[in-house]
């Protein structure tokens, strides 16, 4: 009985874009869905609205309500042009940037952004081609807007496409903004109320002009440039694996003054159906496997990689037999904050009043290296958002050196407010060739590290459960947690529980509860043990998934104590994701 309403439920919202304001293609798409025995895809096309959330849109591609179509998009860009014009009303013109990836329909999503709001007499910037989105936020700030959009969906599958909303800050929307632009958004009952018909004097096309702006501030951030001119030549493997980043990073290396960048030409193809990888996603083993092989037939220092929309870095190095092997993003971010505050340090540029930030999932290891180092780190919530408000608030009292999350993100600017693989990739290989000067490979870099500020090694671990019944077995698995949190987890005794969702920290020893400081509340569970381990758990924001992220601490006195190390970490985090039944 339950299913038969639904289906009718379906039915009815489906038969609304049969409507005249629908396209031939649309309302050909949504009959066929309608005509088909096997009702399971008019379900997920339509069984709800999809969300204009904190972040903006993600979602599947196709007809109907809970997909990426011009009727979402154009319905989220109208919702989003109605607040601009509230909240900006004493301005006598409203300017956004729109830019886009290379997925599928990312262009035609763009120019309906674009159409959307030069209808509603807001000034469009629109990038002429496919660009990263870190040029989006830098392009933001350039140009002296009050918003942007970006059509991208980052690494996620083929069939994915996204929009992301940013402030006039460049960082993309949070409180207040972003539960009022939800409202707006949600106001928009109908295709009738939204503006389609663009107005083409109030979009002018950009590129090359921010390119090169956005450049050279990328070069600005070099560190040594003398040790860049004595290896020049270092062998970097890069790959764009078929995203924006083909143009930009090359480029960018090349400005920092590095004569032998390593393409994958097949990978080089700007392409949203990326031929030659499962998945665009440069922290999977899978989307390297081709700039793994470059990079053994060449004998290179360093391999780098980029996702579709160039904000997530990927970095491949030597292990101890030769092997190229990943390095994760907890490592990367270490890696680069490392560099930076050390550095800074060598060049006598320290005043006191540098500061670094970093997620909560994102590992402990960097706070014992600011502290050592008597640099302030801030802890916030995942998403570059909030590095974003860090930076924000501290913009006029104290100097960011960087910031960066375990998911491969990094941010070494503050001239853009979003994840920065040019920035970031262009820093490793400066990295790389400051390592050499010191007579050290990568692998001895970060094992030196390690030596000096403690071992951790940590885990992601990403479980999939798609569509509404994946949605709903999520959120029991998160009210499972909370209501029967372990008692132990790796043999070691859970000591503190950390709940965002009612910011409680609770020391299991002593029944004490203390309030946390954040900016808000989220929906993240972390357990901290006796011995050091750190869990955390969150539902994904922009994903059908549930993620884990796992911290564990070892000993590691010398270099020679690595692969020790880490075999015993992996051993001891297969104990703990069997504790938590993942």
């Amino acid at each position: 009985m339950e299913n038969e309403e639904l289906i009718r439920t379906v039915t009815e919202r489906a038969r609304i874009w049969l409507g005249a304001g629908y396209d031939e293609e649309t309302r050909a798409e949504v009959q066929r869905m309608l005509d088909a025995s096997d009702k399971t895809e008019l379900i997920e096309s339509f069984y709800r609205d999809l969300e204009f959330g904190t972040g903006g849109l993600r979602g599947i591609m196709g007809a109907g309500s809970n997909r990426m179509n011009i009727y979402t998009v154009g319905a989220a860009t109208q919702g989003l042009a109605n607040y601009l014009k509230e909240a900006f009303a004493e301005l006598p013109e409203i300017k956004v940037v729109v830019g886009h990836d290379v997925r599928n329909n990312s262009r035609r999503f763009a120019e309906v952004v674009a159409d959307v709001f030069s209808a509603n007499g807001i000034k469009v910037y629109l990038f002429e081609d496919f660009r990263p989105t870190p040029e989006l936020s830098f392009a933001i700030r350039e140009l002296g807007c009050q918003s942007g959009v970006n059509i991208t969906a980052s690494h996620n599958p083929k069939e994915y496409n996204g929009y992301k909303a940013y402030w006039a800050d460049g960082a993309q929307i949070i409180a207040p903004h972003d539960v009022n632009i939800i409202d707006h958004v949600n106001r928009i009952k109908g295709v009738e109320a939204i503006k389609f018909e663009g107005d083409k004097s109030k979009i002018e096309i950009i590129g090359k002009d921010i390119d090169d702006k956005f450049l050279a501030a990328i070069k600005g951030l070099s560190l040594s440039p003398d040790i860049i001119r004595e290896y020049h030549d270092l062998k970097i493997v890069y790959t764009p694996i078929h995203g924006t980043g083909v143009k930009m990073i090359p480029d960018s290396l090349a400005n920092y003054g590095f004569t032998n960048i390593i393409h994958v030409p097949e990978q080089d193809i700007p392409s949203g159906d990326f031929p030659t990888v499962e998945s665009p996603n440069p922290e999977n083993p899978s989307a390297m496997a081709m700039a793994i092989a470059k990079a053994k037939e060449v004998g290179a220092d360093l391999v780098v990689a980029s996702d579709p929309d160039a904000d997530r870095i990927g970095c491949v190095i030597r292990d101890s037999s030769g092997e190229y092997v990943l390095i994760n993003g907890n490592q990367i971010v270490m890696i680069l904050l490392n560099y930076i505050m050390t550095r800074n340090a060598e060049l006598g540029m320290l005043k006191g009043n540098e500061y670094i930030v970093k997620t909560i999932v994102t590992t402990e290891t960097i706070k014992s290296i600011a502290d050592k180092n008597n640099i302030r780190m801030f802890d916030c919530y995942t998403g570059f958002k909030w590095i974003a408000a860090v930076i924000r608030d501290h913009e006029k009292t104290a100097r960011y050196l960087g910031g960066g999350e375990e998911s491969y993100g990094f941010l070494a600017e503050d001239f853009a407010r979003d994840k920065d693989s040019v920035s970031a990739i262009s820093l490793m290989a400066e990295i790389a060739a400051w390592a050499k000067s010191k007579n050290m490979d990568f692998l001895q870099m970060l094992q030196d590290i390690y030596v000096k500020y403690g071992y951790s090694h940590e885990e992601g671990i990403s479980v999939v459960r798609q569509g509404k019944s994946g949605a709903e077995e999520i959120i029991a698995m998160m009210k499972g947690f909370r209501a029967n949190p372990p008692k132990s987890l790796g043999g070691s005794p859970v000591v503190m529980v950390k709940d965002y969702a009612d910011l409680n920290v609770t020391d299991l020893t002593t029944g004490k509860i203390e309030k946390m400081d954040m900016p808000t509340t989220s929906n993240v569970l972390q357990f901290f043990t006796a011995d050091g381990t750190k869990v955390s758990i969150r539902p994904s924001g922009t994903e059908p998934k549930i993620k884990f992220y796992v911290e564990v601490k070892g000993e590691m006195n010398t270099a020679a104590d690595y692969d020790k190390a880490n075999a015993e970490a992996d051993a001891k985090i297969k104990v703990i994701k069997s504790d938590l039944g993942i």
